[in-house]
């Protein structure tokens, strides 16, 4: 990865973090509701997002790292992969993750996160629904096809490849729906021990947040986890010989 390309990776990672949290610093009086969460705010965050990747991609055709090669195939998982997120399944379940992670062990970070990124906004742009949650699921998608690249040094252990990525994976579906939670938690301003209160502490906070995780989402998010682990443990190797053979076909670099 080049300077330039890892310093916008990290300033849209920083951006990202800062879209979730910034509601617990500037919400103070309980007069917030669901229906306001980042209404105004998201179209923004949004556009910042789709120039930062626009900006990554620049960046890469730049300094030669990418080229024509590389920009199809992405066009072409992306496009595979918005169609996967309508596969019909149990909870949270959805076939959108299961190529964002296997890319980003395969082809790296940048690539991970962009396929994620923009497999959400096409997929939505389909009929999966748009709102001012679109940003936050491109973020998440994104930072967990990102992640997967942390897992390559497993190259030098085939056979760990997959069981391990399964597991990857599984973790993932739990956190991805911990981490989406966030975009809209602190707006459902109400009693209850279970909802974010304006000035509570850190640890205040993080209890308050473990209970309303518990109560509403490890459920939901437990079907995405085991649908993750599932895909991975059957068709992650298949996959990956696939995505290597383009890998040396086409002869581009990876992202």
């Amino acid at each position: 990865m080049q300077t330039k390309t890892g310093v916008l990776l990290i300033l849209t990672t920083i951006i990202g973090v800062g879209a979730f949290l910034y509601p617990f610093f500037t919400i103070t009086t309980p007069q917030a509701s669901f229906g306001m969460a980042h209404s105004g705010d998201a179209p923004l965050i949004l556009m910042v997002l789709l120039a930062l990747c626009l900006g990554v991609v620049v960046a890469e055709l730049e300094t030669g790292q990418v080229n024509s090669k590389t920009i199809a195939i992405l066009g072409i998982l992306v496009a595979v992969n918005s169609v996967l997120r309508f596969i019909p399944g149990p909870a949270g379940f959805s076939a959108i993750f299961f190529l964002p992670i296997l890319c980003g062990y395969v082809y790296g970070s940048v690539f991970g996160f962009l396929l994620g990124a923009l497999s959400i906004l096409v997929s939505a742009l389909l009929g999966a629904g748009t709102g001012p949650w679109l940003p936050y699921q491109m973020f998440a998608t994104g930072w967990m096809g990102m992640s997967a690249s942390l897992l390559r040094f497993l190259k030098r252990y085939p056979r760990a490849e997959v069981p391990a990525l399964a597991i990857w994976g599984f973790g993932w579906g739990f956190l991805f729906g911990a981490i989406m939670n966030l975009w809209f938690w602190p707006y459902l301003l109400a009693p209850g021990n279970m909802y974010w209160s304006p000035g509570a502490g850190f640890l205040e906070a993080l209890t308050r947040y473990g209970i309303f995780y518990l109560a509403t989402s490890v459920w939901w998010d437990a079907g995405r986890a085991v649908g993750n682990f599932i895909l991975i443990l059957a068709l992650g190797r298949p996959v990956m010989t696939v995505l290597r053979r383009f890998q040396r076909r086409f002869q581009f670099v990876v992202l």
